[in-house]
């Protein structure tokens, strides 16, 4: 039966991926999970889309992604969104990913914007040593590439933009989105360098 899986990331729970399927609306299932009064933000969606056989892949990327599981009766993952994003790619019939938040709440709206600025204000360069010079490659495409600057930003299509700024405009979502996620060096995400070098600390 074809329907929708979908990867929902947490800016409260940073490193934790949900990986889930639905028959109905995408809109709504988000707003289900996200409506519960024990998680302090709105659930993203990092991507979704359409599969012919949504219980067969959901089933397969659960098995796949076991070991990294934590807990067998809930569909949480730590690994980084792309990871299981390069796997539906081989399957999706369509991609459904929204261009923008699928918020109810002002509320939640507004407490999302704030912690996203202030994962983008701690992020330099600097903490996950790398140089000013330094080539980036966008994980979504490879063909797009850009170029350290300074602490903080980058020179993309020859303008000086953020990480987040550029991955939002390369995404063409309507809504902020954490470059870190999206922008590679050295064969690793940003936000998978920055976690692999604190645990070496």
């Amino acid at each position: 039966m074809n329907g929708i899986i979908y990867v929902l990331t947490n800016d409260a729970m940073p490193g934790y991926v949900k990986v889930g399927k639905t028959s109905s609306s995408l809109e709504q299932r988000i707003a289900e999970l996200s409506r519960s009064t024990s998680i302090p933000l709105p659930f993203t969606c990092f991507y979704a889309c359409i599969v012919k056989d949504m219980d067969f892949v959901e089933k397969q990327i659960h098995k796949g992604f076991s070991g990294i599981r934590i807990n067998p009766r809930r569909e949480f993952f730590i690994t980084e969104a792309d990871r299981i994003v390069d796997i539906l790619k081989l399957v999706e019939i369509e991609n459904i990913t929204p261009k923008k938040d699928l918020i109810e709440e002002k509320e939640d709206e507004q407490a999302l914007n704030q912690v996203r600025a202030e994962i983008r204000e701690k992020f330099n360069f600097n903490m996950v040593h790398i140089p000013v010079g330094s080539e980036l490659i966008f994980s979504r495409d490879e063909t797009k590439k850009a170029t350290v600057l300074d602490n903080r930003h980058i020179n993309f299509n020859n303008e000086t933009t953020s990480l987040s700024t550029s991955a939002q405009k390369i995404l063409g979502y309507d809504y902020g989105v954490q470059g870190t996620a999206y922008w590679t060096y050295d064969g690793e995400t940003l936000d998978e360098r920055r976690k692999r070098m604190e645990s070496e600390e």
